[in-house]
């Protein structure tokens, strides 16, 4: 029994520092600590057509898990995150597998939702994929599985992909199914898929970029509309910069920027959930600060959230490389993939993941990751006004 009391909630809002790791493995190694009733609970919502309720924060597996025990799993469960959004590639391949781990030790293996994913976009390939990931988070049923990183949209009409997920939600090997996907089609493929009852839940680009953007906008009522639950992630607008561009934030009350444009997309009730990049326990905090604190952002907070964004656009891709890859192709002949270029910066500069940012560009075609050009003709495309040239160059100096 742990008589240790839970993080009230006074000290989760002064969030006033993190105890270190071998300070709060200790007390969680029982089960029942895993969902201590006097925790401040995390607030959740409908995931669309699914039914089921799942919490507006989702601890984001991109940064992998501790390989025995990881803390931040524990404290999300306390506080009612029990939903983990693992995939295939995550940490070099370990992170549904990392994660069982800790969800095993704690006896709520079957009790959390995972959603998991992969880069299998044919029916045999989705199929052999799910047995893999069944197999790595050692359970019977996986609770949501997406298409990793779609980017066409005509992948949704496959109809042998459709048929094979069909067969293994019959089968009871996966109960939901969606996609996630980040660059430049978003609003394409939301609009599609309201159209495919196969579909269950989306987690798509979005954030306070991108609010007054009509084609979107219009994109997600559709989607909303149709009843698939969307999940957004990307929510920080991350920059594509070596800078520390977040302190171009002008803090006005108790918000940082990241608790701040977390608030943001809770505003929005079409969003069912928020996942979130969360690598310390001191991010987690915040994070779920932001979460059981029902006060609503005020006009200051939205005014302080659009100077940001102003400020910083230059900075921040938002995946739409058909426009300014196309450009430098017709320039120079090159076939270079500016958008995931520009990612693998973010996930080097702004995540500090520079195994992440090595392993995703060389991926790419040979072709794609060929930076010894003249990119000024992306400058001149890029309808934001993002500085391609100089991010290339950054690329050049961390990637190649």
């Amino acid at each position: 029994m742990n008589d240790k009391p839970a993080l009230s909630r006074r000290h989760l809002l002064t969030l006033g520092g993190v105890a270190s790791t071998a300070a709060v493995v200790a007390p969680w190694l029982t089960p029942s600590a895993a969902h201590a009733a006097d925790a401040p609970r995390v607030p959740r919502r409908t995931l669309g057509k699914t039914g089921q309720k799942i919490p507006i924060l989702l601890l984001g597996g991109g940064a992998g898990f501790d390989p025995k025990f990881d803390p931040k799993i524990a404290r999300a469960l306390q506080h009612g995150v029990d939903y983990i959004d693992a995939a295939r590639v995550y940490a070099g391949g370990t992170c549904e597998t990392h994660a069982a781990n800790t969800l095993e030790r704690l006896q709520v293996l079957d009790k959390t939702w995972i959603t998991s994913k992969c880069e299998a976009h044919d029916g045999p390939g989705f199929e052999r994929e799910v047995d893999v990931s069944l197999a790595s988070l050692r359970r019977k049923s996986i609770d949501l599985y997406f298409l990793h990183g779609v980017e066409d949209p005509k992948i949704l009409d496959n109809k042998e992909l459709l048929a094979s997920v069909d067969k293994l939600k019959k089968a009871g090997k996966i109960k939901y199914f969606g996609f996630s996907c980040h660059d430049g089609t978003v609003a394409e493929l939301l609009t599609k898929a309201a159209g495919i009852s196969t579909v269950d839940a989306i987690m798509f680009r979005y954030n306070f970029r991108t609010y007054g953007n009509k084609e979107l906008n219009n994109a997600i009522d559709t989607a909303h509309k149709a009843n698939i639950g969307l999940i957004a992630m990307k929510t920080q607008g991350a920059e594509a910069s070596f800078e520390d561009a977040w302190k171009k934030f002008e803090k006005t009350g108790k918000w940082t920027k990241h608790q701040a444009v977390l608030k943001a997309v809770w505003s929005d009730a079409r969003i069912s959930a928020a996942v979130s990049h969360m690598d310390s326990l001191e991010k987690l905090q915040q994070n779920i600060a932001a979460a059981v604190d029902d006060e609503k952002l005020g006009q200051l907070d939205w005014q302080a959230i659009e100077r940001y964004a102003r400020a910083t656009r230059g900075d921040a891709c938002d995946g739409c490389g058909h426009i300014c890859s196309a450009a430098v192709g017709n320039a120079t002949g090159g076939s270079v993939n500016i958008a995931t270029t520009l990612r693998c910066v973010m996930y080097h500069d702004v995540y500090g993941d520079a195994e992440k940012a090595r392993r995703v560009f060389s991926q790419l075609p040979a072709a794609a990751r060929d930076l010894n050009m003249d990119f000024s003709a992306a400058n001149h495309a890029c309808p934001h006004g993002v500085d391609v040239v100089r991010h290339m160059d950054r690329a050049r100096q961390i990637l190649t």
